[in-house]
């Protein structure tokens, strides 16, 4: 018998939200987020195109209404657009929203699969428009791609938000450009303080912008509006009478949005980690294994409403710390 019990964690909070990482390979290697030498999964280890479908179908069945696939990115990943046909087919059914996080590289070439599918709004990571600074930060000279795969995506009627991470010394003086030219082409843009995930060759202290910081020097030439836009995920929004655009800020750090949290994340070996910032996990592929598959994940499910913590502890308060976890930030996509 199918279990159609919601999730509710331990401090009553509904869990209607789930991040589905299909890979943690990517063709970009974002200095905030790997090292140049990552050194990815191996394939077997890898949940297969069918176990993320049941996986997906076993949360929707739980009230998981809300799905965004992630990465790595999920682009790369040979076959997605199969998985994404097959999920797109429970929207209206027990799934309210289908989307996707992808650094954009792709997009032209799957754009208009993705819209066919139910897919009606996506992100995109974007941090620069500056293209030597891109291939700098992405260590890769990718930036014409992305933003030929955001413009094909608007073309096939996707809603387009872009997220960019704010970096000291590296983009911060050109927020506000990114910010207008966003607006400009009728785009979102959410901005995201940096995270301490993973080891990286560079000092994440050294680039971390605090965005109550950004906030207000864009107070200085904007007028910011509260919102009370809510797209089910941890953003603040405003939106900006100058430039006509909404802008939502991200901010794990300076001003933690745990008490609301709705979200789960499972990595693309089907490791669920009831917090992004948490070490917590249970291994939903083993259950997907088993000799009672459906019993198991059932059993696996409650165990992660048992241990989903009230909130997460990240911090970057020194040059040289650590990392809050030594998990990369494409384990679980963000």
């Amino acid at each position: 018998m199918t279990d159609t019990r919601p999730l509710v964690d331990q401090f009553q909070r509904r869990i209607t939200y789930l991040r589905l990482s299909v890979t943690d390979r990517c063709d970009l290697r974002c200095a905030y987020c790997m090292p140049e030498r990552m050194t990815f999964l191996p394939r077997a280890e890898v949940l297969t195109l069918e176990e993320l479908h049941r996986l997906a179908l076993g949360f929707v069945d739980r009230g998981i209404t809300k799905l965004r696939l992630t990465g790595g990115e999920p682009l790369v990943r040979r076959d997605m657009i199969e998985l994404v046909r097959a999920l797109g087919r429970k929207l209206g059914d027990g799934l309210d929203e289908l989307t996707m996080t992808t650094n954009g590289t792709r997009l032209a070439e799957f754009a208009g699969e993705l819209a066919a599918a139910g897919v009606r709004r996506i992100n995109v990571s974007l941090d620069t428009l500056d293209r030597a600074r891109f291939a700098r930060l992405a260590r890769r000279d990718s930036l014409p791609q992305v933003l030929e795969g955001i413009a094909a995506a608007s073309a096939a009627g996707l809603k387009v938000k872009l997220n960019t991470v704010a970096l000291k010394g590296l983009n911060e003086d050109e927020l506000p450009e990114l910010i207008a030219w966003a607006h400009g082409q009728g785009h979102e843009l959410t901005l995201i303080e940096v995270m301490p995930l993973g080891e990286v060759e560079e000092d994440r202290f050294d680039h971390y912008l605090p965005l109550s910081q950004v906030q207000a020097r864009l107070e200085q030439i904007w007028t910011l509006n509260p919102s009370s836009h809510r797209s089910g995920g941890p953003a603040r929004y405003f939106d900006i009478a100058e430039t006509g655009g909404r802008l939502g800020l991200i901010t794990p750090l300076t001003n933690n949005f745990c008490e609301g949290c709705n979200r789960i994340r499972v990595t693309a070996t089907g490791q669920l980690f009831p917090c992004l910032g948490g070490g917590e996990r249970v291994d939903l592929r083993a259950a997907l294994r088993s000799a009672e598959p459906d019993v198991a994940l059932s059993a696996a499910l409650d165990e992660a409403m048992r241990i989903k913590p009230a909130r997460h502890h990240f911090a970057i308060d020194r040059p040289g710390g650590a990392p809050a976890l030594a998990r990369h930030m494409s384990m679980t996509g963000g």
